[in-house]
């Protein structure tokens, strides 16, 4: 089992920076995949980023690319998403996601463990 715990969302200004860090514990991180996705209100649960288990590749939603970056330190057992020129569109909840598997990326059903979610606000 991996426990993961995303934090760092809160409410920021239009054009601000936000770091969410999703935090795991249980079984050894540098084995997993790790993605972050995001529910805005009212619609179907998306991609955002994904990054190796050595952190060797990284993958963006085109929505987000320029504009965050993910990251991880498998020493800490933390996988980070620094997140800037925030939009308003960039409202939602963010939850990091863990894989086993190889090459999963943006299929959400194939990854094995969920955290709870972060709150990410973004005003005009």
């Amino acid at each position: 089992q991996v426990q993961l715990v995303e934090s760092g969302g809160g409410l920021v200004q239009a054009g601000g920076s936000l770091r969410l860090s999703c935090a795991a514990s249980g079984r050894t991180f540098g084995n997993y995949d790790v993605a972050w996705f995001r529910r805005a209100p009212g619609k179907e649960r998306e991609f955002v980023a994904e990054i190796t288990r050595t952190g060797g590749s990284t993958y963006y939603a085109d929505s987000v690319k320029g504009r965050f970056t993910i990251s991880r330190d498998n020493f800490k057992n933390t996988v980070y998403l620094q997140m800037s020129s925030l939009k308003p569109e960039d409202t939602a909840v963010y939850y990091c996601a863990a894989s086993f598997r190889l090459g999963v990326v943006y299929r959400e059903s194939l990854y094995d463990y969920w955290g709870q979610g972060t709150q990410v606000t973004v005003s005009s």
